[in-house]
C-alpha cells in the first residue's frame, strides 16, 4: 500500500505545479515582445517595435527610457547584454561597465579606514557605461537611428507623471540627496515642506538631461548631413558623450563634488564585445557574462546539480531545497574569490571552475542530511593542468587544503572569523525571523536591485539586458542630469577575500549583474533576467529549473516560490567587513512553506525566514517553436511589465 500511496502523493504534486494559476497572465505574441522594468518602459519599446525596429532597436529604447524613469539606474550607470543573432547563429556578449577612475586604489580608500569602497556618493562612481553601450549595440546590431530609439526616453526627460516606486524612493532617500546640489536641485521639487519629494503621477521634469540626450542626436545629425553612414552618426554620438562638452561638464560637477573621473578616464573607456560563458544542462545550452559578472556562478551551479535527481526530489520538497542550497553555496564560494576582470592579471581559473569533472567533484562534498557552515571555495587549477597559486591566501583566512586527494577541490575551513556569522548550534535555536527582520539594512545590500530588460522579434533577434547603477539616492554629475554609477562598491581592498577583484585604476568591478540566454537544438529557447542583487543567479537558476525540471509555464516559473542563501560575501552595501560576511544556514522560504518542511530544515542546521516574496522581479521570454509564437513571463514581484504582439 506505500508505494501506490507515494506514486498518488508525486502525481498530487505534479499536478498542482502543472495546473498552478498565476497572478499576472502570460504574455503571447507572434511578431515581437518587450519587457521591462516600467510599464511606460515596456511601451517604449512597443513602439519602436511598432515602428519597423528590431529587437535590438526595441531594446535599446527600453534602455534609454529605464534610465530616464530611474528604475533602480540612470544614464551614468553600466549596461550588461547578451544579444543573439540569427545571421549567425552565435550569442554575443556586451560588456559596457565602467571602470575605476584615476586615484581610485586600495590604498586611497583604506587610508578613509574603509574595508570596502564606498557606496554612495562621487568615490563611488566607475565610469559611466550605459550611454556607450546603448550606442555601441544599435550601431552594430539595430537598424534605426539613435534619433529615433531615444525619441520615447527624451519625451520621458521633457516630463511625465513620476510613479509612487520612484517618487517614494526620492522623499526616502532626502537626506542624502541634500549632500549634492546637482541632486537636491533635480529631486526635492518641493524643498522645505514636510514632503520634499515629487508626489505620485506628478509631472517630473529633467531639463538637463533632456539637453544632454538633445546633444547626443545633434551629433549624429550633424554627421548626417555630413554624409557619414547610420553606424558613423551614432557613434559621433557616443563620442560627444565621452570627449565632448557632455563629457566636460560631468567630469567637471564629478570633481566639484569630490569624485576622482577625469577627462582621461572616459576617452579610454570602451564597450567591448566579448564571447560568453556557456555550459549545456541536459542538452540545453545556457549562456552568461564573463567572470566579471557573478554569470558564471549559475553555470557552475547547473553542473553540480546536473549529479543529482531534481524531479524526482520533487519542486521545493526538503531535499530539493537543501540539495539547491548546497550547491549554490559551493558556487558562490568560488564566485567571492577567484572571479574578477579578465582584462587585467591574473587571469581567472574559469576552464577549471566550468568542467564537468570539477563540478562532479563538488557534488560530492554535499552531505545530504545537514548544511555544511564552512563551505568554501574549491581549487579549480588543477582541473587546468595547473597549481594554485593562492594555497597562502586560503591559508590566511584559516582554509586548509585537501593534500591527501589534490584532485578534490575541498577547501575545508577550520575557522575564519570573516566568514561565520553564527555557530550552528546557536543557529538552529534562533527564533524564526530573527536574522532578516532584524536587519533590513544588511536584507537591502542582498537584494538591491537593478531592472531588466527583454525583447525578442520574428526575424530571430533576442536580448536580454541587466543593467543597473546609478540609482536613487544618485549624485548628479553637474548640469548632465546624469547619475553617476555606484558600482565601485563591488570592488574589495583585501586581496584574501579575493585576489582578483581588487580595485585598480581602469579596472572593472565584479558585479551582480547578469542576463541569460538559453539555446535548445540550436534555436533560442528563453531569455531571462531579474533584479536582485546577490539573489539574481539564485532566482534565475530556479526559473530555469521549473522550466526544464518541473513543466512550469514560463509566468508560473517567474512567480514560483524560489529559496535564498545568505551563506555568501555580499557584493554590495557597507563598508565594513560585518556588514558583508557570510552568514551559514540562513535560509529565505516562502511564507506557504509546510510546517513540516521548516522542522526538517531547522534539524538540518538552518535558520529560517520567510517572506511572501522570494525573488526579485523576474522577466523571460519563451521561445514556442512548436506554435511559432512567443510567451513572455513577467513576475508579480515588482512593477515590470510586457507587451506582446
Amino acid at each position: 500500500m506505500k508505494r501506490p500511496l507515494f506514486l498518488f502523493c508525486i502525481l498530487l504534486q505534479i499536478i498542482s505545479v502543472t495546473a498552478q494559476q498565476t497572478q499576472k497572465p502570460p504574455l503571447h505574441g507572434k511578431h515581437w515582445m518587450a519587457i521591462t522594468g516600467k510599464p511606460l518602459a515596456a511601451t517604449a519599446g512597443s513602439m519602436v517595435f511598432q515602428q519597423g525596429g528590431n529587437a535590438v532597436d526595441a531594446a535599446c529604447a527600453m534602455l534609454a527610457a529605464t534610465c530616464t524613469m530611474w528604475d533602480v539606474l540612470s544614464w551614468g550607470g553600466e549596461t550588461q547584454a547578451l544579444i543573439y543573432n540569427p545571421k549567425t547563429g552565435k550569442v554575443i556578449g556586451i560588456n559596457a561597465l565602467g571602470v575605476a577612475p584615476t586615484g581610485a586604489t586600495a590604498d586611497f580608500f583604506k587610508n578613509k579606514g574603509m574595508n570596502f569602497p564606498p557606496e554612495y556618493g562621487p568615490l563611488a562612481a566607475v565610469t559611466p557605461g550605459t550611454p556607450g553601450g546603448l550606442c555601441y549595440m544599435l550601431a552594430e546590431y539595430g537598424t534605426m537611428s539613435l534619433k529615433q530609439v531615444l525619441a520615447p526616453a527624451m519625451q520621458l526627460a521633457a516630463g511625465y507623471p513620476i510613479e509612487a516606486q520612484t517618487a517614494n524612493s526620492i522623499e526616502r532617500g532626502k537626506g542624502r540627496i541634500k549632500e549634492w546640489p546637482y541632486s537636491k536641485a533635480l529631486f526635492l521639487t518641493h524643498a522645505g515642506e514636510k514632503r520634499e519629494a515629487p508626489e505620485a503621477g506628478e509631472i517630473f521634469v529633467q531639463k538637463d538631461l533632456l539637453a544632454t540626450l538633445t546633444k547626443m542626436v545633434e551629433a549624429e545629425e550633424t554627421a548626417l548631413k555630413n554624409k557619414k553612414s547610420r553606424k558613423e552618426a551614432i557613434y559621433a554620438a557616443y563620442k560627444r558623450f565621452y570627449t565632448g562638452d557632455i563629457a566636460q561638464e560631468f567630469v567637471r560637477g564629478c570633481q566639484e563634488q569630490g569624485g576622482l573621473i577625469t577627462m582621461n578616464d572616459l576617452a579610454r573607456w570602451k564597450v567591448i564585445e566579448e564571447e560568453p560563458m556557456h555550459t549545456s544542462y541536459k542538452g540545453i545550452e545556457v549562456y552568461k557574462l564573463q567572470q566579471w559578472t557573478q554569470g558564471p556562478a549559475m553555470l557552475q551551479c547547473l553542473n553540480i546539480l546536473e549529479n543529482f535527481d531534481l524531479k524526482g526530489m520533487g519542486y521545493n520538497s526538503v531535499q530539493y531545497i537543501h540539495t539547491l542550497y548546497q550547491a549554490m553555496n559551493l558556487a558562490f564560494a568560488d564566485r567571492d574569490f577567484y572571479y574578477g576582470d579578465p582584462y587585467f592579471p591574473p587571469a581567472e581559473p574559469m576552464k577549471g571552475l566550468l568542467s564537468k569533472e570539477y563540478a562532479k567533484a563538488r557534488a560530492q562534498l554535499i552531505d545530504a542530511q545537514k548544511n555544511d557552515a564552512t563551505a568554501g571555495p574549491g581549487d579549480p587549477y588543477p582541473y587546468e593542468g595547473k597549481s594554485n597559486p593562492y594555497l597562502d591566501l586560503l591559508k590566511q583566512r584559516g582554509l586548509i587544503v585537501d593534500t591527501v586527494n589534490r584532485r578534490n577541490p575541498n577547501f575545508a575551513p577550520a575557522h575564519d572569523v570573516r566568514s561565520s556569522y553564527l555557530p550552528p548550534a546557536q543557529s538552529i535555536a534562533m527564533a524564526d525571523n530573527i536574522l532578516m527582520h532584524s536587519d533590513s539594512a544588511y536584507m537591502d545590500r542582498l537584494w538591491r536591485g537593478t531592472t531588466s530588460v527583454e525583447a525578442a522579434d520574428a526575424s530571430g533577434w533576442v536580448v536580454s539586458i541587466t543593467p543597473s547603477g546609478g540609482w536613487l539616492p544618485a549624485c548628479i554629475a553637474g548640469k548632465t542630469g546624469v547619475g553617476m554609477s555606484q558600482r565601485i562598491q563591488s570592488f574589495v581592498l583585501d586581496s584574501t577575500l579575493n585576489p582578483f577583484n581588487v580595485i585598480q585604476p581602469g579596472k572593472r568591478p565584479r558585479v551582480t549583474l547578469t542576463p541569460t540566454l538559453a539555446l535548445k537544438e540550436g534555436k533560442p529557447f528563453l531569455s531571462f533576467a531579474v533584479q536582485g542583487g546577490d539573489t539574481q543567479d539564485q532566482n534565475l537558476l530556479q526559473c530555469f529549473l521549473n522550466m526544464v525540471e518541473f513543466g512550469m509555464t514560463v509566468q508560473q516559473a517567474t512567480e514560483a516560490a524560489n529559496i535564498n542563501t545568505n551563506q555568501l560575501w555580499l557584493s554590495l552595501g557597507g563598508t565594513r567587513t560585518s556588514d558583508r560576511q557570510p552568514r551559514p544556514g540562513a535560509l529565505l522560504l516562502n511564507s506557504n512553506t509546510p510546517e513540516n518542511i521548516r522542522i526538517a530544515l531547522k534539524q538540518m542546521g538552518y535558520t529560517l525566514t520567510f517572506d511572501d516574496r522570494t525573488s526579485g522581479p523576474i522577466n523571460a521570454i519563451y521561445f514556442d517553436w512548436k506554435h511559432g509564437s512567443f510567451w513572455g513571463g513577467s513576475s508579480n514581484h515588482g512593477e515590470d511589465y510586457g507587451i506582446g504582439w
